[in-house]
């Protein structure tokens, strides 16, 4: 009865309290206010839309555009993912890796994007950076997905750049192009890239960052019953420099530290034109002393390819991928490996493997291969 007789008053006093407000004093604030919603940001910042936490996630907040259907779309730097994980050996789940960093990104910008190591801003610099979405890739015909992969990431490397597109750049036309970050994806995908890239500036050479050599002879990776299944992510390299796409003896893997089949792995490797970092030399001879070996390796002046498995880091620290090994760097050594890599001419690259149905709720792996991807890009923007 006494809660009735509150219940009561209580529906009486608001009644009310809204008649003592009549329609003619209320102002009804109608759309998105300019001033609240796209606010300019403290120091040498630039504009945020709204919270991190929220909205459409492109990589890094960065606006998206439909590349692949816009032929007149321009820009300096693209990010396009390559949805495909059916080349892969264990763990499947990479399909989900564009999409899931592209979730582990969205703090990048936070506080405007400045790279203190580098002393570069990729946010805000001369270079248009753009986030061109998914290149189609069907699940059920491998062929026809590395085809797929192959022309949609040519479609977006060899049109004009945003910026210095009369200048004269190392393509084979002597143009120069637009830089692509591509988001895979199993590593299967770094063939079809490579494919794209010979049309556009012929044999490059390669950086590779992996715990596997994955220039596996198909016969020894997994047993090639047909020509389809020799394509694979522990092979694709051995095709690569079967088709001549490597520069000769220009290439370099670091973080390896798998187990082999035996001697004779090494032995393939060399002839595929690849020199080794091991893991374990990081403990003799430092982050320096990889960064001197893979610099004196590449160079400054060759087109370069970086292909990153995110596998590199240790399973501690990126535990989201489809065929982890312990005993690997940590994230910290990895950027600053990356870092190290300033004033190499990096034409393009991928980062694969990112299997996010195997990572924490607090999303390590994928921040922690967003972070790289900033490292690169701000490379790539410094580079000009």
């Amino acid at each position: 009865m006494v809660a009735r007789t509150l219940l009561t008053l209580c529906t009486a006093a608001v009644a009310a309290a809204h008649g003592d407000h009549g329609h003619d004093d209320q102002k009804i604030m109608a759309g998105p206010l300019q001033a609240l919603w796209y606010n300019r940001l403290p120091g040498d910042g630039g504009t945020q839309a709204d919270s991190v936490f929220s909205g459409i996630s492109t990589f890094g907040r960065l606006p998206y555009l439909p590349c692949l259907s816009h032929k007149d779309i321009t820009y300096d730097i693209a990010f396009i993912g390559a949805p495909f994980d059916t080349g892969t050996s264990y763990r499947p789940g990479a399909r989900f890796g564009p999409s899931g960093i592209r979730q582990g990104s969205r703090r990048l910008n936070l506080y405007g994007g400045y790279n203190v190591p580098l002393d570069t801003n990729p946010f805000n610099s001369w270079a248009t950076v753009i986030d061109c979405g998914d290149i189609p890739v069907t699940s059920y015909d491998n062929t026809f997905a590395l085809h797929q992969i192959e022309e949609g990431h040519y479609s977006i490397l060899s049109r004009k750049p945003a910026t210095d597109a009369g200048k004269k750049g190392p393509s084979l036309q002597g143009k120069t192009l637009p830089r692509v970050i591509t988001l895979g994806g199993d590593h299967t995908i770094t063939l079809p890239l490579l494919r794209s890239i010979n049309r556009a500036y012929g044999p490059v050479t390669v950086i590779h960052f992996d715990s596997h050599l994955d220039t596996w002879r198909p016969k020894v990776f997994g047993g090639s019953p047909s020509e389809v299944a020799s394509v694979n992510h522990g092979t694709y390299f051995y095709h690569a420099a079967q088709e001549g796409l490597l520069k000769n003896d220009t290439n370099i893997h670091a973080g390896i530290r798998t187990t082999l089949s035996g001697p004779s792995d090494y032995e393939n490797d060399g002839y595929c034109g690849f020199e080794i970092v091991e893991a374990r030399e990081i403990d003799t001879i430092g982050t320096d002393g990889i960064i001197k070996k893979i610099r004196d390796r590449v160079g400054t002046e060759n087109p370069v390819y970086l292909s990153l498995d995110i596998d590199t880091l240790d399973p501690a620290f990126a535990p989201a991928t489809g065929t982890p090994e312990t005993g690997g760097w940590s994230t910290r050594e990895l950027r600053t490996i990356l870092r190290g890599l300033d004033g190499i001419n990096l034409i393009a690259a991928d980062i694969v493997e990112v299997a996010p149905a195997y990572d924490t709720n607090a999303e390590l792996t994928t921040m922690a291969a967003a972070d790289a991807l900033y490292e690169i890009m701000s490379i790539m923007v410094k580079k000009g």
